[in-house]
């Protein structure tokens, strides 16, 4: 004999399977498992045991979570109509050239030429692959270059 109508769940899966897999998953919200680590100090383990059945299961955010507010990006960008913040600097500070401390001052290392030091390792390698038949004009120059530093 068939019964129609809704059936609630006696055991509602947090989330649905793929196919074969799939269960209900609208009989409400579905009780946590109680999980306590293994080792720790004498008595821990029933005292997590216990909190964990103690507090209940936190619903989906929802009505009283609040959303993050965006922060104010323009807040500290300075107008090209405004003045400057820093009148005694030159406007070529950082720059390669001109008045004012370059990019030395920075303290970071010259990335290139840490890389090309490296490279030079492997200038036996790079010679053969600039020797071969319709190598390209960039290989060549690699090898130049590192015969350069060597």
């Amino acid at each position: 004999m068939a019964r129609g109508g809704y059936r609630q769940p006696a055991n509602p899966a947090p989330v649905s399977g793929p196919g074969a897999l799939s269960q209900r998953t609208d009989g409400g919200p579905a009780k946590q498992p109680v999980r306590v680590p293994s080792g720790g100090a004498y008595g821990d383990r029933q005292n997590l045991q216990q909190l964990q059945q103690a507090a209940p299961v936190g619903a989906s955010p929802g009505g009283d979570v609040g959303s993050p507010q965006p922060a104010d990006v323009g807040a500290n960008v300075i107008g090209f109509d405004q003045p400057t913040q820093q009148p005694d600097t030159p406007v070529t500070a950082g720059a390669p050239a001109g008045a004012g401390p370059g990019p030395e001052a920075l303290g970071l290392p010259n990335q290139v030429d840490e890389d090309l030091r490296r490279l030079v390792l492997y200038l036996p390698v790079f010679e053969h692959m600039a020797n071969q038949p319709g190598s390209s004009k960039a290989a060549r120059n690699l090898v130049r270059q590192l015969k350069g530093m060597a």
